[in-house]
């Protein structure tokens, strides 16, 4: 023990006078709260709104104080009343409760309450608890007897991201330290049900509702140091309290006070997104406790844990062929090794074991885990083992422990190729045999021109970026072994590789297969060959499209080629004839395009040859290549893109980089640098390299780039060579493009209502539209951010771009009108501007229920329920005094659910009816009581709780009071 450290008698001594002041009083105080968390979990498969809660907490069983009681709430968080916790104490028979003692030594019991809450719509909710008070004596805050003892759990329940399932913990929020010796915590939380990422983060124990506890400080505060200066265990240096973000180690070098001391963590739930984003989810807010004592003649024991590792489904790992998981006690104590992870839960399937059982056994002691993981394990995000070691002194000293983490990542096998065949109708047979996981959801089929040298590292799954790959399509994994790839382009060669997906919420893929390629395609057509811009102009640019003829021995000449061009990356409809050419017997044929806007404009080319009137064969289309700025401080982004049949992607193919001045003509444009394109990919970043000279903000720098490709055909031109337009820039652009104001173009619901098309009705659609802004500082956007919002004032996630010459954004197939919309701009330069106003569409909602219905059986009214259509006459066109038009007008529409209750007229209740699952929102009763029995014909009373689907939350509950008259049931 340190002499620098404050002794347990003063702290002794303290805590007698503050215990003789409270006696002189005559106040009672609750002092028994110490530590928790709340345990949140969803109910059902798929996002069900339906959660179970659970209170964990740890509370001092001295103060003979119970868990809970009439001035002990839980919150839910949506405006629901909230609950009183029943008290609990050891021995409890209330329903949903547990009281475990954990340390009858320090007298710490474990309590917890579980409840089920069902939440009507989307939005964030806050569930909370608060309990009166913490336990007497925390040092590092004020007053803690009489501070309330507050936890929270956020949860986001969203129409896109779903629903979140906060993380599990599994390590006991109450702990002991020694004064002076460095002290490790891990709190072992997972997310086993959408396998979200977790993060971790410090903040500041509450008292209440965004109320901080009086005068927090860390435990690494100076004033519980008598020397703060060599405070940390090797007396070299301050005290340090940290916790790793993804780990969640939390580490205190060193304690000094002794004494309690409590802490509060959030442990974060992250989704990635469809946008492949990562969108926080909630978070539960833990409060811990660490127990500081003094006396400590003990040294805190040693962990040596095997490295992260990597394994594909199917391996056993077994970690005494890893280095082994080694506890060891530099006093010769005994030690004892625990774990904590998913994967050795009792609900986890083909779990984990860890053995020898944990008990204290001589030191050094070895634990060996075994797991014998199988398809079924596949996930992206790692496995998480915490490894402690606790040791056992012999002297008195208190317990010491060590943690550390060792990830687990399993992975897909690699797909294995079974044949591929050239078919002569230009396509390719492949086929691969069975995938091992049929677990797994999509086979990928990717492919590229002419193959490319690369095998995965370990565990490296997907495909790599960089490699000239494109995804050609995607297939179910099961009953799927063949794929048929059609319309390749003639000359080339083709390779392919494939890699498995596995589904959501776990994820995760498998090593990529190795390629197998194909050919050359037959080439009984032309062969495009190049598509270069020989100039840049809005009116005045020039193209050069370059061919080659098929070989004489196929197709003898002479032969008639027409040019064809569209605008943009591929050939639409809108392609135009732009030259007819009669070949001259020399193997390849060109053609100059002229009078073209080349500087903002991407053209697509084809060729066609005939021999005669009778048409030979049509080449593959192939783009120019576009070039793309992005200006930046100090740096100008390059970036540039082709959709040709060749590759521009070969390896030793170097791509180059030309810059000049504004002025300069093309031919005086300097080589700056060459890149390889399989590694570095299609980006340039020049921040002044080529000739050590920074970039001037305010000079204008024009670039172009020349792209060097192959067919990988012997018979062809090796080195296809094509240049992108000319574009300028000047670095340092740091001003953001002005926020569009958006309008929401939506038909009236009285329309659709009138049209009888909101009946049943199942997709919809929003078209946003605004106004491109005239100011030339905010006009440069290169595209615009949508970014969507199932509810008003929520969270708002990305969803796509678009370019920045749209003015509208149609929104198709939606499930209903109740959706909100933001806009952001991005310049070429990659400013972003400020979010454009939000604009939602909405529903028209509706619900109404009859005032009589007599279930007789006579087809007529036998039913209590709510107004539609269903069962008439569904034509659009019925005349407008039709019964059915004014079913229309009243059918329920945009109804999420409902919840209903009949009483008799002297107040009892007679029947309830919850839709959801397969109860659908009309009700259908057929005037029977909850017990199945016939019930008298007489008036009834009823409150119906309908939720609907609407954009306010506050707009989404309604309560509807009335009567029904049941008239006589008998046949």
């Amino acid at each position: 023990m340190k002499a620098s450290h404050y002794s347990g008698q003063i702290l002794r001594i303290l805590s007698l006078l503050i215990l003789i002041v409270f006696c002189i009083t005559g106040t009672t105080y609750a002092t028994h709260m110490r530590a928790g968390n709340i345990i949140v979990e969803k109910i059902g498969v798929g996002c069900t709104r339906s959660y179970m809660i659970t209170i964990i907490a740890y509370i001092d069983t001295e103060s003979g104080v119970p868990f809970g009681g009439s001035t002990d709430f839980l919150y839910f968080g949506d405006g629901t009343r909230r609950i009183t916790v029943p008290e609990i104490v050891q021995g409890t028979t209330v329903p949903g409760a547990t009281w475990t003692m954990i340390d009858p030594v320090r007298k710490v019991a474990r309590v917890t309450y579980s409840i089920r809450h069902d939440y009507a719509g989307a939005d964030e909710f806050i569930i909370s608890y608060i309990e009166v008070n913490r336990n007497q004596g925390i040092l590092n805050m004020d007053q803690s007897v009489d501070t309330p003892f507050y936890l929270e759990t956020k949860i986001k329940i969203d129409p896109f991201l779903g629903c979140s399932s906060p993380a599990k913990i599994t390590v006991p929020p109450v702990d002991r330290a020694c004064s002076g010796i460095a002290w490790t915590h891990n709190p072992g939380a997972f997310d086993d049900v959408d396998e979200d990422s977790i993060s971790y983060k410090f903040v500041t124990p509450f008292s209440n509702v965004r109320t901080e506890v009086l005068n927090y400080r860390d435990p690494n505060n100076p004033a519980f140091y008598t020397d703060y200066a060599t405070g940390n265990e090797t007396d070299d240096g301050p005290p340090t309290f940290t916790i790793d973000p993804q780990y969640g180690d939390i580490t205190w070098d060193a304690p000094g006070a002794v004494g309690e001391y409590n802490i509060a963590f959030h442990v974060i739930e992250w989704r990635r997104g469809p946008d492949g984003r990562w969108y926080e989810m909630g978070y539960v807010r833990r409060d811990m406790q660490i127990i500081v004592e003094d006396d400590c003649n003990n040294r805190r024991p040693e962990l040596e844990i095997p490295d992260d590792i990597c394994v594909e489904a199917g391996e056993l790992i077994d970690t005494d062929l890893l280095g082994g998981i080694i506890g060891t006690d530099p006093d010769g104590d005994q030690v004892m090794i625990e774990a904590f992870a998913q994967i050795l839960g009792n609900e986890f399937p083909g779990k984990a074991t860890l053995t020898p059982a944990p008990a204290f056994r001589s030191s050094p002691t070895n634990a060996r885990l075994l797991w014998q993981t199988d398809c079924s394990h596949v996930k992206d995000q790692p496995y998480q083992v915490v490894f402690k070691v606790t040791d056992n002194p012999t002297n008195g000293s208190p317990m010491l422990a060590t943690f550390k983490s060792m990830f687990i990542r399993v992975v897909g096998p690699k797909p294995v190729w079974n044949d591929r065949t050239v078919n002569p109708n230009r396509s390719v047979t492949l086929k691969w045999d069975p995938y091992a996981c049929q677990n797994a959801e999509t086979m990928q089929v990717w492919r590229r021109v002419d193959s490319v040298a690369f095998e995965p590292d370990d565990c490296q799954t997907g495909m790599p970026p960089n490699l000239g790959y494109e995804l050609i399509q995607e297939l179910p994994v099961q009953g799927n072994t063949e794929y048929v790839d059609e319309n390749l382009a003639p000359g080339a060669r083709y390779c392919y590789r494939l890699v498995a997906i596995f589904p959501s919420p776990k994820g995760g893929e498998s090593i990529v297969s190795s390629d197998t390629c194909v050919g050359p395609i037959l080439d009984d057509s032309p062969v495009i060959t190049n598509v270069s811009v020989l100039s840049t102009g809005v009116n005045d640019g020039t193209m050069k499209v370059k061919w080659f003829r098929p070989p004489e021995a196929l197709l003898p000449p002479p032969y008639t080629y027409e040019v064809y061009r569209s605008e943009g990356f591929t050939r639409g409809n809108d392609s135009t004839l732009v030259a007819t050419i009669t070949n001259s017997g020399a193997l390849a044929d060109s053609i100059v395009d002229a009078s073209l806007d080349t500087e903002t404009k991407v053209y697509t080319y084809s060729v066609t040859a005939y021999a005669g009137a009778d048409q030979l064969g049509s080449s593959a289309p192939a783009s120019s290549v576009r070039l793309e700025t992005q200006s930046q401080i100090g740096r100008i982004v390059l970036s540039w893109r082709a959709e040709v049949p060749w590759s521009n992607q070969i390896p030793g193919y170097r791509h180059k980089i030309y810059r000049g001045s504004e002025n300069s003509p093309d031919e005086d444009m300097v080589l700056i640098h060459t890149l390889e394109v399989t590694t570095d990919g299609l980006t340039y970043i020049d921040s002044g390299q080529y000739d050590n000279t920074p970039l001037v903000e305010g000079t204008v720098y024009c670039y172009r780039v020349e792209t060097l490709g192959s067919y990988g055909n012997p018979d062809l031109p090796d080195t296809l060579r094509n240049f992108s337009q000319r574009i300028c820039t000047q670095p340092g652009d740091s001003i953001p493009p002005c926020a569009p104001v958006l309008d929401i173009a939506l038909k009236p619901c009285e329309e659709y209502i009138d049209e009888g098309l909101l009946c049943g009705a199942n997709t919809f659609e929003n078209n946003i539209t605004w106004t491109r802004p005239d100011d030339p500082q905010c006009s440069d956007i290169r595209f615009y951010e949508v970014w969507v919002s199932g509810s008003k004032g929520g969270d708002f996630v990305f969803v796509e771009t678009i370019p920045g010459t749209a003015t509208s954004y149609l929104d198709e197939d939606l499930p209903s009108f109740a959706r909100c919309y933001k806009l952001r701009a991005i310049d070429r330069s990659g400013n972003k501007g400020e979010f454009s106003n939000e604009i939602c569409g909405d529903n028209c909602p509706y619900y109404e229920l009859p005032n009589v219905f007599s279930p007789n059986g006579d087809s007529y009214n036998d039913f209590f329920s709510a107004f539609s259509t269903r069962g008439v006459c569904q034509e659009v066109n019925c005349p407008p005094d039709d019964a059915l038009f004014r079913l229309r007008q009243k059918c329920a529409r945009f109804v999420d659910k409902v919840k209903f209750t009949a009483y008799n007229r002297w107040g009892q209740e007679v029947f309830e009816y919850e839709s959801g699952g397969e109860r659908t929102i009309y009700i259908d009763w057929d005037g029977k009581d909850k017990n199945g029995e016939q019930l008298a014909p007489a008036v009834y009373f009823y409150i119906a709780e309908v939720t609907f689907d609407v954009v306010d939350p506050r707009e989404r509950v309604k309560v509807f009071k009335g009567w029904v008259h049941l008239l006589d049931g008998q046949q």
